[in-house]
């Protein structure tokens, strides 16, 4: 009996050691390559104090540049924009300004489960050896935590209470992916997926008329291994004398697909679902294209790579549904 009873006591206590080891937010790759494009991806295990998390802001360190959020179903998004201290170089373009925070608002995280938000970035200009620190903000209503200590040149970290998140920077071969922006929205191989049902859609590129409106142009950008959230364009033309709207996207490659506007004011970028959908006015064009309006593919089950087709079906309130494929370009959008 004595033997089950120490056992237990000492499950019990390894249990509250792993707790209390990943109770701070942290990486879950805490490691990351010189010059290395990655995903940076941040684990909140708890609320703050039983509530539950509603607005989580992460300001990005020199050195981690080219940043661009994952998209969270029922989050907002902001994307606070400055300038860097130095000028890095993307693809041959020297940049001296970029993403320097980010905010995922007006969510709900109940205190009883764990989230991972995920930031595209590349670790450029930083010696192997150095952490780069991340200060979050956790805010659960009016209830805010900071996860923003950060020690000194070759302290210890583990005693504070609220450590920043640490990525350290490593020598070795660097794995950087073409990217393109915010995974994608700024955004002829094969899937292997079915498309029998896509009988009645035309080509990818191809213009697709349903009544009064046009349909063209239709595009993705390709995706970085692993990340499930890309996404799409087109335009549509309404040709007729009465309004119509996109009132709902579906497709067999993703979970979810949602209808998204980006708005940039004050520096700061702003990005929400458009639940009502898309008004296309009569005898106008609306162009779903980077930076603006755009498809969001949420829980995609294979990221789209270049060449692939993405096949979706459109809901029009008056002209019904009509099926698109739209054509996988690179991350630049060519």
């Amino acid at each position: 009996m004595k033997t089950m009873q120490t056992f237990a006591l000492a499950a019990l206590f390894s249990a509250a050691a792993i707790g209390g080891a990943e109770a701070h937010v942290t990486f879950l790759d805490k490691e990351a390559t010189q010059e290395s494009t990655i995903l940076a991806t941040l684990q909140l295990p708890h609320g703050c104090d039983g509530k539950a998390t509603t607005e989580v802001r992460v300001k990005l360190p020199e050195g981690f540049v080219f940043a661009k959020p994952q998209p969270k179903a029922g989050w907002e998004l902001e994307v606070v924009k400055g300038d860097y201290q130095k000028t890095y170089d993307n693809h041959g373009d020297k940049v001296k300004a970029g993403a320097v925070e980010i905010r995922w608002k007006n969510g709900n995280l109940s205190d009883d489960f764990y989230d991972t938000f995920v930031i595209q970035g590349k670790v450029s200009g930083i010696e192997a050896g150095t952490s780069l620190a991340f200060p979050v903000t956790q805010m659960c209503g009016d209830t805010v935590q900071a996860w923003d200590q950060v020690a000194k040149e070759g302290g210890d970290a583990h005693g504070m209470k609220s450590p920043a998140p640490l990525l350290k920077v490593v020598a070795g071969e660097s794995h950087d992916h073409e990217h393109g922006d915010m995974a994608g929205m700024d955004m002829t191989g094969k899937t292997g997926m079915d498309m029998s049902g896509m009988a009645a859609a035309a080509p990818a590129g191809e213009t697709v008329k349903a009544g009064d409106l046009e349909v063209s142009g239709g595009f993705a950008k390709a995706m970085l291994p692993g990340q499930p959230v890309g996404g799409g364009f087109f335009t549509v033309k309404n040709n007729g004398k009465t309004d119509d709207r996109l009132l709902s996207v579906t497709s067999p490659v993703a979970g979810e697909v949602q209808l998204h506007e980006m708005v940039t004011k004050d520096n700061v970028m702003r990005m929400r679902q458009l639940k009502d959908g898309i008004t296309v006015a009569a005898g106008q064009t609306v162009k779903l294209e980077p930076g603006n309006l755009h498809l969001m593919f949420q829980k995609v089950k294979t990221p789209f790579k270049q060449g692939d087709t993405v096949p979706v079906t459109l809901t029009f309130e008056k002209a019904g549904k009509v099926d698109l494929v739209l054509q996988v370009l690179s991350a630049q959008g060519k």
